[in-house]
Parts: structure tokens; C-alpha cells; sequence
């Protein structure tokens, strides 16, 4: 796979630079063409270079950057998209989950976090160019279990480790919540604290019952209880 064109769009210079010199690090993976302080810069630079991998701060010099990519997303497809901001605010985490970004840092950007977050934009970019999803493994109490992404409908917190739910049956697997969110292919999303579902599995959100209805690859149905925020939250992915 090429090298992932990249822009970073922070309007602080120290943290702008900052990314960029632990962007360095990537340089066989991801290729930075440009690096914009303004949302005016950054609305010219992303029609100009067409990135595949956008660094995007939330606030720009007092302009929100969801109208950026509400204005972008008109006109071009919008890259793979990784948030970078200050502030841990639930609004701003819903506008993620909204553009479906591969990401949400909060500033100052980790190293471990920011690897993670490159992985998951390369994964889903392997994805689109048509690669076969591979199995997913899981550590158990008696093995390994072995899946393919469409048999799993999701994932639900079990303290320090997660129940796997697929659609034949469901397993604890020794893993948290955290650690499959940083490692699960595109089209899986956490929408609250202890839940990831498989968004291309969705059939039916029910506010009334506060329910989500997937369905299986052969048309079987699996309905599971969901809390308000993460009807919320799926409302706005759909």
C-alpha cells in the first residue's frame, strides 16, 4: 500500500509542530504534504492535495472545523480523519462518531496513542482497496476463539475484559473494551463506555425500546438493549 497523504490542520504553532515532529516517526507509512494554521488555509490545501489522512484540531482561531468538513463533504469524499483537540467534551466526541473518524486525541498527543491511531487509518485504508477482512483472534478462558468480522454483531464491557457477541452466541474474552477498540478493523464503532458495535451489521434503532436490531450476513436477526448515548451516538453515525 502507498504512503498515506496526510495534512495537519492545527492553528497553535507549538502543538503544529510538535505533532509534526512525532509524525516524523511514519515517514515510510504516511507522507505529510502540508501543515495549515487557519481554516481558510486548510479548506484550500485539502482541495488542492486531496489527503487520504487528515490531522483535524476542532477549534480553529474560534471556527469550529465540523463546519470544514460539513462544507468539504459537498464537494469531495472526505479523507480518513483523526481529531486532535484540548478539550474532553461529549458534544465533540458525538461529531467523531458523526464523520466516522478513525480517531480522538487529546492534546498533548501520546506516542502510544498517536501509533494506534496511524494503525487504525492504514487498517481501514487496506480495507477500501478491496483487501479480504482477515479473522479477528481472541484470547478465552479455555483457548482462542477465531471469528470473521461479519459473524460479530459487537462487544459489551465485563469489567477488565469484554463479551464478545456474535450472532450464534456470545463469549467472554480476555481483552478490554479499550484494547479492541484499538485494534478492531473499519465499521466498528464505541458508542458510549461499554459498548462497540459493528455498524454494517445494523438493521434497526428503536428509541421508544432503546434497542439496536443487527442483522447477520444470512438475514438473522440479533436485538440488544442500548443505553440513551449510544442510541445518540448511532443516530448520528447513520
Amino acid at each position: 500500500m502507498d504512503r498515506l497523504k496526510t495534512i495537519v490542520v492545527e492553528d497553535e504553532r507549538l502543538p503544529r509542530l510538535t505533532l509534526l515532529s512525532k509524525l516524523e516517526d511514519y515517514r515510510e507509512r504516511i507522507d505529510v504534504v502540508d501543515a495549515c494554521d487557519s481554516y481558510e488555509s486548510a479548506l484550500e490545501s485539502i482541495f488542492r492535495h486531496r489527503p487520504d489522512l487528515l490531522f483535524l484540531d476542532i477549534q480553529l482561531q474560534r471556527r469550529d472545523s465540523i463546519q470544514l468538513l460539513d462544507e468539504l463533504q459537498r464537494t469531495i469524499p472526505l479523507p480518513y480523519i483523526i481529531f486532535t483537540t484540548a478539550y474532553s467534551d461529549r458534544n465533540y466526541l458525538m461529531s467523531a462518531i458523526k464523520f466516522s473518524a478513525v480517531d480522538y486525541l487529546l492534546k498533548p498527543v501520546g506516542k502510544g496513542e498517536l501509533a494506534h491511531a496511524i494503525a487504525k487509518a492504514i487498517d481501514r485504508a487496506s480495507a477500501r482497496g478491496g483487501d479480504k477482512p482477515a479473522i479477528l483472534r481472541f484470547k478465552s478462558g479455555n483457548g482462542v476463539l477465531f471469528s470473521s468480522p461479519d459473524d460479530i454483531a459487537g462487544f459489551k464491557a465485563a469489567g477488565n475484559y469484554s463479551i464478545l457477541k456474535c450472532f450464534s452466541g456470545e463469549d467472554l474474552i480476555l481483552e478490554s473494551l479499550l484494547s479492541l477498540e484499538r485494534r478492531l478493523p473499519a465499521g466498528f464503532a464505541r458508542v458510549d463506555r461499554s459498548t462497540i458495535i459493528n455498524t454494517s451489521r445494523i438493521h434497526r434503532l428503536d428509541q421508544q425500546r432503546h434497542t439496536c436490531t443487527l442483522q447477520s450476513p444470512d438475514g438473522h436477526p440479533l436485538e440488544l438493549p442500548f443505553s440513551k448515548t449510544a442510541l445518540e451516538a448511532l443516530l448520528a453515525l447513520m
